[in-house]
């Protein structure tokens, strides 16, 4: 359904760093930057990158929306997590966990990045 995502970064060098140690480990290559400016993943189909905003103004977190990321493991989870904050993320709601219900189990892990943007890596279990 998705062709690509891409978020705006205030600074785009920083949240490569933050990106590349978290989005590392869940097997994800380290982002290459463009000759715009921009940072790009990529993993399998998937396509994601980094960019400061075209107009000009400050990026934002999108209030209630969340990127999530796919673990394999509750112990990727946990790794994407322990490296975001070791690279300039912040942590946020609950710690990494097991949340169940509507029938669902699922680990998550959820972060804010250098720019503010409300991320998670998620297991299903």
């Amino acid at each position: 359904m998705f062709s690509h995502l891409m978020i705006g970064a205030n600074d785009v060098a920083a949240s490569k760093t933050f990106y590349d140690a978290a989005l590392g480990e869940l097997g994800v290559r380290a982002g290459r930057v463009d000759p715009h400016g921009r940072a790009m993943y990529m993993h399998g189909d998937n396509v994601f990158m980094l960019t400061q905003p075209i107009n000009g103004e400050d990026a934002s977190g999108a209030n209630g929306g969340t990127i999530g990321f796919a673990a394999s493991t509750p112990e990727d989870a946990d790794a994407f997590h322990k490296a975001g904050l070791a690279n300039g993320g912040t942590a946020i709601e609950d710690a990494p966990g097991w949340r169940e219900g509507t029938g669902m189990r699922l680990y998550l892990a959820y972060l804010l990045d250098p720019s503010g943007n409300k991320i998670c890596s998620m297991c299903m279990g």
